[in-house]
């Protein structure tokens, strides 16, 4: 039951933040090339709702006992609040944050992916197959995308940045983890029989 309502919850994020983050990039196409002082009352209200809700989802995993789990997903939702916070609190990198949730474009279908195994989807299914090719193709373009921009961005305008130390680091340290779970999920969907579920952790599968 919390695995549907956990994921449920970020599934509605994902669609919301997702939606309304190319929305702003497209009424404010700057914010791509300048994403430190770009501003926008909708882009600031969206960074901190999405702040609220990795706030609320950490806490979720903790406090529902599934902490040492999912302790991957714990370390990414840190790396991204004390990121979202600075720009809360700043107004500095609003642009660069909603740029960032370019990921929630895929998220969509990863957490659509995690519900349909939940469900007992059969793989080979209609649905599922379709899910998994627009999971892949989004996880190239939005969130693989998204996150190498972002480095680039930073690295080539490293001198000029406030703070590019602190926002590098993060971002490398995410690079490496969404390229891990990028080779778990084609492992996972593409390259491997089924495995048993695992219930300790908080997703059905890597």
């Amino acid at each position: 039951m919390w695995k549907w309502r956990n994921l449920s919850v970020s599934l509605v994020h994902s669609l919301l933040t997702g939606i309304w983050a190319v929305a702003c990039v497209v009424q404010h196409p700057v914010m791509v090339h300048e994403i430190s002082t770009t501003f926008t009352p909708s882009a600031y209200m969206l960074v901190v709702v999405s702040s609220g809700y990795f706030i609320q989802d950490a806490g979720d995993i903790i406090f529902s006992g599934y902490a040492k789990a999912s302790w991957e997903f714990l370390l990414h939702h840190v790396m991204v609040i004390w990121c979202f916070l600075y720009a809360v609190f700043t107004q500095e990198y609003v642009a660069g944050a909603v740029v960032a949730l370019f990921v929630e474009v895929n998220s969509v279908f990863l957490h659509t992916r995690l519900l349909l195994k939940l469900a007992k989807v059969a793989p080979n299914s209609y649905i599922y197959t379709v899910n998994k090719l627009l999971n892949v193709v989004t996880y190239v373009t939005f969130r693989l995308g998204a996150q190498f921009y972002l480095t680039w961005y930073l690295i080539h305008h490293y001198s000029s940045l406030n703070h590019a130390l602190y926002f590098l680091t993060t971002m490398m340290l995410m690079n490496i983890m969404i390229l891990i779970y990028f080779y778990r999920l084609l492992r996972s969907d593409f390259f491997s029989k089924s495995r048993p579920h695992n219930s300790g952790r908080k997703f059905a599968e890597d």
